[in-house]
């Protein structure tokens, strides 16, 4: 009983405190001008906020050459494309997992390997549906590039949504980084892209649950073909 209590009352984020304190102000005004019925549409508003800034602890893979996913929500993209000059890599293509975080997954990102911050690019934009491919070229975004005690890089990509409207980042260029740690986050619907190594596969399938922190999206030190999978 106890377990299940406490998986759902989980920690919820800083970032999230203004927006559950604003939503409870104006429910308390609601109740106060209006019919009942919308003071408690304003509750319901405010525990979804507070359920949106949810951020759970993680158990991460430790294993040196893993890369671990850093969003929640649901693996819509495995493709070969051009990378970005946010990204911060030096290649021209490179495969690219892309996550899709829906209003419900929890927002809060979290690096993917160890390494150091070689560098951070926020590139303002548009605010299309983070699912599209063009939202990547076009939508409000912020690159990320860890390097690795090899040497190895890897980029990944914040890319705002149709509802999102700020990528908040924790870290700066310079910060060393634990597979796991957090980041940085994006309100309200958004998507990360991450670029792999050449010569790297995906150990995801395009439809499948990613969990931030936890997921193994690649293994930089494996020869493993790409996997597929099926629906059951």
């Amino acid at each position: 009983m106890l377990d299940s209590i406490k998986s759902v009352l989980v920690p919820i984020h800083k970032e999230g405190y203004r927006f559950i304190a604003l939503f409870a102000i104006i429910t308390l005004v609601m109740f106060w001008l209006l019919p009942d019925i919308f003071g408690w549409l304003g509750v319901l508003l405010t525990l979804f906020c507070t359920y949106f800034f949810r951020d759970p602890e993680r158990v991460t893979p430790i294993r040196e050459g893993l890369v671990i996913s850093p969003a929640d929500g649901v693996v819509s993209a495995i493709a070969t494309v051009k990378v970005p000059p946010e990204a911060g890599l030096d290649d021209d293509e490179l495969l690219r997992v892309t996550v899709f975080m829906n209003v419900f997954n929890v927002h809060v990102n979290r690096a993917p390997v160890n390494g150091r911050i070689a560098k951070i690019s926020y590139i303002s934009g548009k605010f299309l549906n983070a699912e599209l491919d063009k939202a990547s070229e076009f939508n409000e975004r912020q690159g990320l590039t860890i390097e690795m005690e090899d040497g190895t890089k890897i980029g990944f990509v914040q890319i705002a949504g149709l509802v999102a409207r700020r990528i908040v980042k924790f870290v700066n260029e310079g910060d060393v980084m634990l597979a796991g740690q957090r980041f940085g986050l994006i309100r309200f619907g958004s998507r990360v892209d991450v670029y792999l190594p050449k010569g790297v596969e995906a150990l995801v399938c395009v439809g499948q649950q990613a969990i931030a922190g936890e997921t193994v999206l690649a293994d930089l030190k494996s020869d493993e073909n790409s996997r597929t999978g099926r629906t059951s």
